[in-house]
């Protein structure tokens, strides 16, 4: 069976793992720092923070910028369900606004549709990649009079990714608050599981240092090294979390970030060879492109066939395993019962949910392999 996906992990990160296992310090330390940093200026931020997960990242900047009861959150229903979650967890409320039928990211003028007098925070995906148009979702909120709405990207699936010349997490550039970056093991780079926020506030990176471990004012690090003079006491000044990545998993990353480059520049190549491969298929439908400067990730290659079920069973059948990325976060039964959501509130992300599949796209495929692949979409279509 031909995988869906699979991380790859070379001989670089594997030494620096076992450098790091022998040094004797495994937790958050000095290797999380030296990734904190080469992250921050391979996307052109003035600050990462690195956590255990982009849901904890999602949630503690959330949090850091106030997010909070009688406050509304703006977000597409195509994603993961950990951005929604996070609102929730917050006491806020989730708002959904409906997705471009053509590139599949949130549509600016639902967002514009989806204001109201509690709306604090606007949360677009670069769903499978695919910057969304950050300037017109300024726009939408400018011409509302609404500058004080924050911009937070999901930005998940997009390390590497670049919009009008600015890479996704050069927040500023960008007229956003943070990026939130995952490293799970499918995405483009991978820390096993962790994640990063980037973002030019200093004040909000200092916010989400302490959220990110139980609101402590104090170093480990630095405190059990000797590398600064600290106090041997420790001050909680907020309640936060245990979201701290570990030096294990950012021998891994600061690696990986130096290979994704050569990583997206792959998946690029697969993923031109599905375009043009699938081209003359009338009955499967490729997400579309964007009309501004910008260069994708391809973290997910999504296909919409006649139907998902037995297409996949099909795929399935031939060797080639499939995903589902994503369900309509609004559908699921916890918002349904909730907040009311219903079949038909956001058609565009009903079609497309109701249908997607998520090919292979990783970067160690062969040519083979991927012809493998073409061959199976093309079979599994001809016998539908």
């Amino acid at each position: 069976m031909l995988p869906f996906s699979r991380p790859d992990i070379g001989d670089e990160e594997i030494a620096e793992v076992v450098r790091c296992l022998r040094s004797g310090w495994i937790t958050t330390g000095p290797l999380t720092a030296r990734f904190e940093t080469e992250f921050a200026k391979s996307v052109r931020a003035g600050y990462a923070c690195a956590l255990s997960s982009c849901t904890a990242a999602l949630h503690t900047t959330l949090l850091a910028i106030g997010a909070g009861p009688g406050d509304e959150v703006i977000l597409p229903p195509l994603t993961w369900p950990a951005a929604a979650n996070m609102v929730i967890a917050c006491g806020a409320t989730p708002v959904f606004a409906d997705i471009d039928p053509m590139s599949w990211n949130i549509d600016p003028a639902a967002i514009a549709r989806a204001l109201s007098a509690r709306t604090k925070v606007v949360v677009p995906v670069h769903f499978a990649g695919l910057p969304c148009d950050l300037h017109r979702i300024r726009s939408v909120l400018l011409d509302a009079g609404r500058q004080d709405i924050r911009i937070i990207e999901d930005a998940a699936h997009a390390a590497g990714a670049f919009y009008r010349e600015q890479p996704i997490g050069a927040t500023s550039a960008n007229g956003t608050v943070a990026g939130c970056f995952s490293f799970h093991p499918i995405k483009n780079m991978t820390t096993g599981e962790g994640g990063m926020v980037t973002t030019d506030d200093g004040d909000l990176a200092g916010q989400i240092k302490l959220l990110r471990f139980h609101g402590i004012q104090r170093d480990a690090w630095k405190a059990y090294s000797g590398m600064e003079k600290t106090d041997a006491s420790y001050d909680v000044v907020l309640p936060g979390f245990k979201y701290n990545m570990t030096d294990i998993q950012a021998a891994l990353g600061i690696h990986q970030l130096a290979k994704l480059e050569r990583f997206n520049g792959r998946r690029k190549q697969i993923a031109d060879v599905y375009r043009e491969k699938f081209s003359d298929l009338e009955q499967l439908t490729l997400q579309g492109g964007a009309a501004y400067p910008h260069c994708r990730a391809w973290h997910l290659f999504a296909v919409l066939p006649p139907q998902r079920a037995p297409f996949m069973e099909k795929m399935a059948a031939l060797g080639v395993a499939t995903g589902v990325h994503f369900q309509a976060v609004h559908l699921h039964a916890y918002y349904r019962h909730r907040f009311g959501y219903a079949r038909g509130d956001y058609p565009a992300a009903e079609e497309i949910c109701s249908r997607i599949v998520s090919l292979p796209l990783y970067p160690s495929m062969t040519d083979q392999e991927v012809e493998d692949v073409v061959l199976a979409v093309r079979k599994a279509l001809r016998d539908d």
